[in-house]
């Protein structure tokens, strides 16, 4: 999966209700550009270079997979959308809402339509204090100076006050009052993904299944009946292994651990794979281990059809998985509905994804939050 890109934003507006547009602008950032992970505190600012009402501002933290151009193209209509009207003189004026590109993870770009670190970043008190508050760790690669410093060195002398506290898209979500989330689905579900990009959107440790270092599962697929039943002994061994100790040895500086995987899923591939007398002596084994095992506290079953499961599984492109087809991906899903049925003490929460890409569109990411935040909230 693409690594997600760290951007910062500055937001302005001294035209209209200012509260407003910048609540208004948050939400479409959030909704079509990233997800916005943190929010300043409101400041309200003398305006810059030019006569006119006061402006409120703040700066967002937000986490896209989109290239920067991509980014500042997606503001501009954003801005457009909201009624702002750009200046083709280029002259300062009133608007309704402001959008900078201040920082686009530690790059430096400079083109004919974008300079990143924002070249006057250091001249702006309105840019550099509600920075300091959400990425005060940053350091300018060019001047090599801490914001603190820039603040410090700063010759802006107008007027810039904190007055309120703004809320941030991901305050209702909150998943920090949880220790263990397991995110499980078919082969190709999109698994992996949607754990990663949560974990970066929430401060959570990763547990990722280390299936691609298991040296049974090329063999497997060439000849299922004779590697099947050392394949699922060692996939349990090590999820028994992985689990055990990731919980044992929880991350002080993470809020919770969120894992691609749960060990049940061992029992439901081993009923698809094994040869009847294999699989009761398995269960015997994996009986005893899943007492032992903690159960999550929240478990996401990412539903999707069959075909877009063999479309997502030829697009990754594993050799190995090529071969696989979907009467193997049917009976595996329905091994998961069955488990999922038979847990009255499990909490789960089931999401069809068949017909969203959680990782390319923005609102398809926010719709799985938003569903989690409901299933919280019950």
């Amino acid at each position: 999966m693409n690594s997600q890109h760290q951007i910062l934003l500055s937001i302005g507006s001294n035209l209209g209700n200012r509260l407003e547009n910048i609540e208004q602008c948050i939400r479409f950032l959030h909704l079509e550009v990233g997800t916005v992970v943190k929010v300043s505190s409101l400041f309200e600012s003398d305006s810059w270079g030019f006569d006119s009402d006061s402006f409120y501002n703040c700066a967002i933290l937000i986490h896209t997979h989109k290239k920067a151009q991509k980014v500042l193209k997606r503001c501009l209509q954003i801005e457009k959308k909201m009624g702002r009207t750009r200046n083709l003189s280029h002259q300062y004026q009133a608007r309704i809402i402001d959008i900078d590109l201040i920082l686009f993870d530690d790059e430096v770009i400079v083109s004919d339509s974008l300079q990143i670190p924002h070249k006057h970043l250091q001249d702006r008190k309105f840019v550099l204090l509600p920075m300091k508050e959400i990425f005060g760790q940053w350091k300018h690669p060019i001047l090599n100076q801490s914001v603190a410093e820039l603040i410090t060195t700063c010759e802006d002398q107008t007027s810039c006050v904190m007055i309120s506290k703004l809320e941030s898209p991901l305050q209702k979500i909150t998943l920090e009052q949880l220790n263990y989330i397991a995110i499980e689905g078919n082969i190709g579900a999109g698994k992996t993904t949607l754990a990663t990009k949560i974990a970066d959107d929430f401060n959570a440790k990763t547990v990722l299944e280390r299936f691609a270092d298991n040296p049974f599962l090329p063999k497997f697929y060439k000849d299922q009946n004779r590697f099947a039943f050392p394949l699922e002994m060692s996939f349990l061994a090590d999820r028994y292994q992985q689990i055990s100790d990731d919980l044992a040895q929880f991350d002080l500086f993470k809020d919770f651990l969120i894992a691609d995987y749960h060990i049940f899923k061992s029992l439901i591939f081993a009923k698809v794979t094994l040869a009847e007398d294999e699989f009761r002596l398995y269960k015997t084994l994996f009986d005893i281990i899943y007492k032992e095992m903690p159960k999550p506290d929240l478990y996401i079953y990412l539903y999707q059809n069959s075909e877009r499961l063999l479309q997502n599984i030829k697009r990754r492109g594993r050799s190995y998985e090529q071969e696989i087809d979907a009467a193997y991906l049917e009976k595996i899903n329905n091994g998961y509905l069955d488990y999922i049925k038979s847990q009255k003490d499990l909490n789960v929460l089931i999401i069809d994804v068949s017909h969203v890409d959680f990782l390319k569109n923005q609102e398809d990411y926010i719709y799985i939050l938003n569903e989690i935040e409901k299933k919280l909230g019950q």
